[in-house]
């Protein structure tokens, strides 16, 4: 029987492009086989070997079996105290690093006692304004032997100059520090809307950072490139797969054009991306980055080292695919989302806890939710063999679909003058726009089920705990930071804003005069300023 014969047969004819979808709008067949790929398995040339160029199947050879992903669960709020005491509490539940959440104040660049800053102070995050908010909130953990990674984007060299005086009064040199900081600027006006400066200048403190780090640290990622937040926004997979790899390779044409040498500072660049909940999707789109990053770095950049093609990443589940309602539902939502960034080869992972689409989770909640990677890692086998999926006619005919469609982005966003360009005329905020709207609407008309929101909504239930932060934590951080203005050498901190300041109207690299104005005490508002006084702000042009 041939497969047209069988289509007919069983009145599966025309299902390959209708009636079922994955969350992007992708149709998917009823049945896969070697037609839906390039070539004939096993001799697919695109999936290739594990930890061998494309990495189609993974970036090492052994993948899990040599060792499991870094459990690194996202954690911050009220004071560097509290949340040194979470860090502390994860670290001996099993936690392998730490992730740093910081509060809006601090993501924005404001200190705690700022106007703009009330009623936000520790609410989401914690609140760092100096360099001794940094040692209090890693007082106790060795910074040479637990990697850290921090999520901010704006100021992100002031924090990153913040760690490393605080590493230096611990006594650990930047050689020795490990671990990640966000920095991703072109996705703060794309999707998450943390600014401090214009895009152009903020292009350039990034670029300062990855030179800075490319000498002076050697295992520090300056860079995680993140698709995470503009799947938040109500991207497809395609979009946060495109917007994000584009994203990337300007940053890497950047740091080219500065004269840094791109197998001196690629291996590394690292990537945050987000584990939706259709599985084999997400699968697919993991697969896809791995193979178009390492394509254009050897083909586009002229790496020469392997490490440089290698794409590592960083998976989180998806927030906003949490609901208020029926919480307790959220616990299987991250488990599943959780798996794909698993079977997609994901080098580090954190799953949410069932109660963040209320308040900050708790304690029982957080470890409810590491407890889901443990029982993956541990208990369902997925680990003992690399790229179990490899091969599937499904996945493989997802991965070629979602690279053919971030290729298509390319020359879009190419043809705008790049993706500095593009952003600057709003064009991936209005796909993303206009990709939110479609899925709400079906979720609004009941054409895209969500359990316990819109179908299965029957029953009582009761109410979840949840973590309150106490207003006494506000006053007491703004009192600190207070304290610090008061307590410091003005001059020496006057003189560094100086500094920071004069090297901002010039070309030199900005990293030495923030790390010498920490040492100082300045706050990251005070600093914030200093280059705001010189580079100005920026206000985004609405997109509808």
């Amino acid at each position: 029987m041939t497969y047209e014969q069988w289509l007919s047969a069983y009145g599966l004819s025309g299902e390959r492009a209708a009636r079922f979808q994955t969350l992007s709008g992708e149709p998917v067949a009823a049945l896969y086989t070697e037609r839906d790929l390039p070539g004939s398995d096993p001799a697919h040339p695109t999936i290739g070997l594990p930890g061998l160029y494309p990495f189609t199947r993974g970036v090492y050879p052994s993948m899990y079996r040599g060792r499991l992903w870094t459990m690194r669960q996202f954690a911050g709020f009220g004071t560097a105290r509290e949340t040194n005491e979470r860090f502390r509490y994860l670290l001996t539940h099993g936690q392998t690093g730490l992730s740093t959440a910081f509060d809006m104040p601090s993501l924005m660049g404001h200190d705690s006692d700022h106007p703009r800053s009330e009623g936000e102070v520790g609410r989401e995050g914690v609140a760092i304004d100096s360099v001794l908010d940094m040692e209090a909130l890693f007082e106790g953990i060795p910074l040479d032997r637990v990697t850290v990674s921090m999520t901010i984007n704006a100021p992100a060299a002031i924090m990153l100059a913040f760690y490393v005086v605080a590493a230096e009064r611990q006594g650990v040199s930047p050689e020795r520090l490990g671990g990640t900081i966000q920095t991703d600027i072109l996705k703060e006006y794309i999707a998450q809307k943390e600014w401090c400066f214009p895009v152009d200048p903020a292009m350039r403190l990034v670029g300062d950072m990855i030179e800075f780090c490319s000498r002076r640290m050697p295992r520090w990622h300056p860079v995680s490139i993140s698709g995470y937040h503009i799947r938040e926004a109500g991207a497809t997979a395609a979009q946060e797969l495109a917007f994000t790899l584009k994203d990337g390779l300007t940053y890497v044409e950047q740091a080219v054009a500065r004269g840094l040498a791109v197998d001196d500072f690629a291996p590394r660049l690292s990537f945050f991306f987000n584990a939706q909940i259709d599985f084999f999707e997400e699968i697919g789109k993991y697969r896809a980055a791995r193979r178009i990053w390492a394509r254009e770095l050897r083909d586009t950049f002229g790496a020469r080292r392997p490490e440089s093609w290698r794409m590592r990443f960083h998976t989180q589940t998806a927030g906003v695919s949490l609901t208020a309602q029926q919480p307790l539902n959220n616990i299987v939502r991250t488990a599943i989302e959780a798996l794909a960034g698993v079977l997609g080869g994901t080098q580090s992972l954190h799953t949410n806890s069932y109660d963040e689409a209320l308040a900050l989770p708790t304690e029982q909640a957080a470890r409810i939710a590491l407890r889901t990677q443990q029982i993956i890692a541990e208990e369902t086998g997925v680990t003992n063999t690399i790229d179990p999926l490899g091969g599937s006619y499904f996945v493989e005919a997802l991965t070629d679909r979602l690279e053919e469609c971030a290729y298509e982005y390319f020359a879009k966003i190419d043809a705008l003058g790049g993706m500095v360009e593009a952003v600057k005329q709003g064009f991936p905020q209005r796909e993303i726009a206009d990709a939110a709207f479609q899925l709400q609407t079906a979720i609004d008309s009941g054409d895209r089920t969500v359990v316990g929101v819109n179908a299965y909504t029957e029953g009582d239930e009761e109410p979840t705990p949840i973590l309150r932060i106490d207003p006494e934590l506000e006053r007491r951080q703004i009192q600190s930071v207070r304290s610090v203005r008061a307590d410091r050498d003005q001059a020496a901190v006057q003189a560094c804003l100086q500094r920071i300041a004069q090297a901002a109207t010039g070309t030199g690299n900005l990293m030495e005069p923030l790390i010498d104005a920490a040492r100082a005490h300045a706050t990251e508002g005070e600093i914030v300023q200093a280059l705001q006084r010189v580079w100005g702000d920026y206000r985004e042009s609405p997109v509808f």
